[in-house]
């Protein structure tokens, strides 16, 4: 069977479509986008109906504790703890402290601030704190922070995830570009050095995505703790 040919422009129209029909912005999801516009951070939030899918993994999963790691202004982090029980918990983690206190003003305004706890700091230094205080095991892990370290982020979510955890890593085709490998681009290498890791290790089963829309064309990994 063939498929149309299509172009950005289609697959913008087709994201609009489905996210007006199935994934329609409320204030407050439409007023962390503006505040994080506002305040200067990157426009790199999921898109809409990406940040839906995550909401109907969590709430597949009956996720009661989950862990994000790469907060940005708090959009994707709406999405998932509105999935939560009203004693459940997320723990968000953001390297950046201007990005941590715009996404924490977002939360509180999206009134979920009693059930989510930004963290400020670089991932691999909080995550090791997150051990410690034995905040795991999470049912959900999403991962959507600098690429390079994506390999570390999934090892310590598996040590910090049960049987059954379920694992999202955003961002992973890169364009197409990770079929080949990109010596000058730490962000190719992290991703495909993810990928390998993932692929070798008995207690993931994984597979990967291919995405287009109005973020151009990339991809996500989706992985499950089996043992």
């Amino acid at each position: 069977m063939t498929t149309p040919h299509s172009t950005n422009t289609h697959w913008n129209d087709v994201d609009h479509y489905v996210t007006e029909l199935l994934a329609p912005p409320d204030e407050a999801l439409t007023a962390a986008l503006a505040a994080s516009t506002a305040a200067g951070l990157p426009e790199i939030a999921v898109a809409p109906n990406q940040g839906k899918l995550l909401h109907l993994l969590a709430a597949t999963q009956g996720a009661r504790n989950i862990l994000e790691i790469g907060t940005l202004g708090g959009y994707s982090t709406i999405w998932l703890a509105r999935a939560l029980p009203a004693d459940g918990r997320l723990i968000t983690l953001e390297y950046d402290p201007a990005h941590a206190d715009v996404a924490r003003a977002n939360i509180a305004h999206a009134g979920l601030d009693r059930i989510v706890e930004v963290r400020t700091g670089a991932a691999l230094d909080s995550l090791p704190q997150l051990e410690a205080e034995g905040a795991g095991p999470f049912d959900l892990v999403f991962i959507d922070a600098d690429k390079v370290n994506n390999p570390r982020y999934v090892e310590w979510a598996l040590k910090l995830s049960r049987p059954g955890t379920v694992i999202v890593v955003d961002n992973v085709v890169r364009g197409g570009r990770i079929t080949t490998e990109h010596p000058d681009d730490p962000a190719i290498t992290g991703t495909r050095e993810m990928f390998e890791l993932v692929a070798r290790e008995p207690r993931l089963d994984a597979t990967a995505l291919q995405t287009v829309g109005t973020k151009g064309y990339d991809g996500l990994l989706l992985a499950r703790v089996v043992a």
